[in-house]
């Protein structure tokens, strides 16, 4: 068990707004964010000893640059000890922050600022797009000369899980609409006009049973937060987040080695976060569940335990998990309305969730939030991140 829990604390958030910024580099994205981050800590940039840049996609060039320490440059942090990357895909949001948690918990680093920026909506033209995900996480020797893709991944989680479920096409399409409703919220998010069921359903097929509008696009983006000691925090802010719990498992590289794909290791991974953070998901005030596509979102709502097999469908059909709902989730619009924007996917998710903890998601607050769970996964699902935050220590 984890000796975290309320030991290290998230104290600033930065984010840029998602969308398609061609004439905007994407050194920009990181620095803005960097910035937002650190004046929103209360620290001073001199106070920053340890910079994390996770990858960035689009560019090898720029993952160098990361990887080389322009953040640290262009920002002038000076006392930086060390600028290290850590990626782990779609999980680097989770992995990141317990790698800074454990580093400060150990007294290796004072304050730490990590940091993801990317430019796929503008820096890669649609075929490069298409490739990278085509090939990423997938084996080279039995999936790639065939042409497997993140859509095919995801219709056949769907498929399955349909199959063992019933739930429906249109509970599958209301996970679109409830995280349309957060994104019409958020001045970050790219899609904001509103979306029916309707709409959904009635876009193209994309990969059966998935259709357009159920699908993620890619953007341009960044976003970055500071973690420090909780005794620390408790001098720069009245409201700190904790980190709480964390648990995590990792079941797979290859996609078609994954024993059960309706599934994942959701399940172990949550009873792990909630159990060292000493609390349940009935005590959960906001869900910030990875949504690449609507089943995953719908997986990771099961597992964690907010409701039971097969009925996650007909409480986003219901309206429950809306603005005003019985269980906010995803509140920024997540990758199907706010944009994914490679690693940033799950790091905009969890800066969403510090950002409600913190009582400040403006138009989009969830009243009272005192605990958020965020869930992260990389590559083609290969492992299942969840983590428990709170703005107070159970």
């Amino acid at each position: 068990m984890s000796k975290l829990k309320g030991n290290v604390a998230i104290v600033g958030i930065g984010e840029v707004p998602t969308g398609r910024h061609k004439d905007t580099p994407a050194i920009y994205h990181a620095i803005e964010s960097g910035r937002q981050a650190i004046n929103d800590s209360g620290l001073s940039k001199d106070e920053i000893d340890y910079v994390m840049p996770t990858a960035a996609l689009y560019s090898p060039a720029f993952n160098t640059e990361l990887v080389t320490a322009r953040v640290v440059e262009e920002l002038g942090l000076w006392n930086a000890k060390k600028n290290c990357q850590i990626f782990a895909g779609g999980s680097s949001s989770s992995c990141g922050l317990q790698m800074a948690a454990s580093m400060i918990y150990a007294g290796a680093a004072e304050n730490i600022l990590f940091v993801h920026a990317d430019r796929l909506g503008t820096g890669v033209d649609l075929q490069a797009g298409i490739d990278l995900f085509a090939t990423a996480g997938t084996s080279p020797e039995w999936e790639v000369p065939f042409g497997q893709h993140y859509s095919v991944v995801a219709a056949l989680s769907t498929t399955r899980y349909q199959y063992e479920t019933g739930t429906t096409d249109e509970e599958l399409a209301a996970v679109c609409v409830s995280n349309r409703k957060w994104a019409e919220l958020n001045p970050n998010a790219y899609f904001r006009k509103p979306l029916t069921v309707e709409e959904v359903m009635a876009s193209k097929m994309l990969s059966t049973p998935l259709r357009a509008k159920q699908s993620n696009m890619l953007f341009d983006g960044g976003s970055a937060f500071v973690v420090t000691s909780a005794e620390r925090a408790r001098k720069l802010t009245d409201r700190p987040v904790y980190v709480l719990g964390e648990g995590g498992l990792v079941t797979h590289f290859v996609y078609s080695q994954e024993p059960d794909v309706t599934r994942f290791g959701w399940a172990r991974a949550a009873k792990e976060a909630f159990e060292e953070a000493g609390i349940g998901p009935e005590d959960i005030d906001v869900a910030e569940i990875y949504d690449s596509y609507p089943i995953f979102q719908i997986l990771g709502f099961e597992e964690l335990g907010f409701c039971g097999r097969g009925e996650a469908g007909k409480i986003f059909a219901r309206g429950e998990t809306w603005p005003g709902g019985r269980i906010p989730c995803t509140t920024d619009g997540g990758m199907l309305s706010k944009g994914h924007i490679g690693a940033g996917g799950g790091v905009s998710l969890l800066v969403e969730a510090i950002r409600q903890l913190m009582g400040k998601a403006g138009d989009r607050q969830v009243p009272g939030a005192r605990f958020a769970v965020e869930t992260a996964t990389g590559g083609t699902y290969m492992d299942a991140q969840v983590t428990v935050l709170g703005n107070e220590i159970p």
